[in-house]
């Protein structure tokens, strides 16, 4: 991976690592679904009107608005209101970065390497320390439901990154390029419909209107962050990422994002890190490494004559 992409690729990390904690303090004074309908509102409006539709079929703008507005984000917003911690869900959630790669292979027709499959393997031990250590009562504290809704995140992402690779790739057939920032803003128009008919389904329309009449400044600088820095700038890139390499160098990067979502809440939430938390970090670290470095061609290079 190039140097500038590696960079940028890490600003995303952090600013996601920082979203299940402004997630957590958006939902404390607007309902779930109403916070993602904000979220995407913030997202298509006003960028619609100066970014250009994306040269690819409207489907496609559908398949990826849905999949990762309204049933990625109204499965992990749902579940933080009913439950689910801002920790436990940034862990959970990082399940994509096994799922997507798989899902390449199937679908895309993308080999997985061995050192792939074992670094994933090491990572999914990491998560799983950050994980025990990150609830003090277990995961049985975790109400069901939410727990289920949380699983359907990572699942609905992972979908949703094969259908943005494969509207990348069926462009470059057709001799164009995909332009991802437009794809994300043009796919924000389809979740707020849904999400204010979900808000209504699940509360009434007074409680949805004082939500509104009264918004916290806290709640609206939520919806603004996690519209614009985490959807605009994070998905916007990360797409870009999932075009110009396979599935399985970039999703498992995602798994830093629990790693930057505990400094994150040690910060502003005055979490503290345990042991185990820093283990299950550098494991993640050791996974990454392995899934992603080409040792053999590092071992190469130094042995070359200067």
């Amino acid at each position: 991976m190039k140097r500038k992409d590696f960079i940028l690729a890490l600003m995303v990390v952090i600013v996601w690592g920082a979203n299940f904690t402004v997630i957590k303090l958006g939902l404390d004074g607007v309902p779930s679904m109403l916070l993602v309908a904000m979220r995407y509102f913030f997202v298509a409006f006003p960028a619609v009107f100066f970014i250009k539709r994306p040269n690819i079929h409207w489907k496609y703008v559908l398949y990826y608005g849905f999949t990762v507005g309204v049933a990625q984000f109204g499965c992990l917003f749902y579940a933080m209101e009913i439950g689910m911690s801002a920790g436990l869900a940034s862990i959970i959630v990082q399940l994509q970065a096994f799922l997507s790669p798989f899902l390449g292979s199937i679908f895309l027709k993308e080999k997985l390497k061995p050192k792939q499959l074992i670094g994933f393997f090491i990572a999914a031990i990491g998560l799983t320390f950050i994980g025990i250590a990150s609830t003090s009562n277990g995961i049985s504290a975790i109400p069901v439901g939410a727990l289920l809704l949380t699983l359907g995140a990572p699942t609905f992402w992972s979908i949703s990154n094969i259908i943005a690779r494969y509207a990348s790739d069926l462009a470059k057939e057709n001799g164009d390029k995909l332009d991802m920032l437009s794809l994300v803003v043009w796919s924000g128009l389809v979740p707020p419909i849904p999400m204010i008919g979900l808000a209504l389904l699940i509360d009434s329309p007074d409680v949805l209107i004082n939500s509104i009449v009264n918004l916290r400044f806290i709640s609206l600088f939520s919806a603004l962050y996690i519209g614009l820095l985490a959807t605009l700038f994070g998905y916007g890139y990360w797409n870009i990422l999932l075009s110009k390499y396979p599935l399985a160098k970039i999703s498992p990067l995602s798994l830093l994002v629990p790693i930057t979502g505990l400094f994150t809440a040690r910060i502003v939430l005055s979490e503290s890190l345990s042991g185990m938390q820093w283990i299950g970090a550098f494991i993640i670290l050791a996974g990454l490494i392995i899934a992603n470095i080409d040792f053999k061609q590092l071992l190469n290079k130094s042995t070359e004559p200067n």
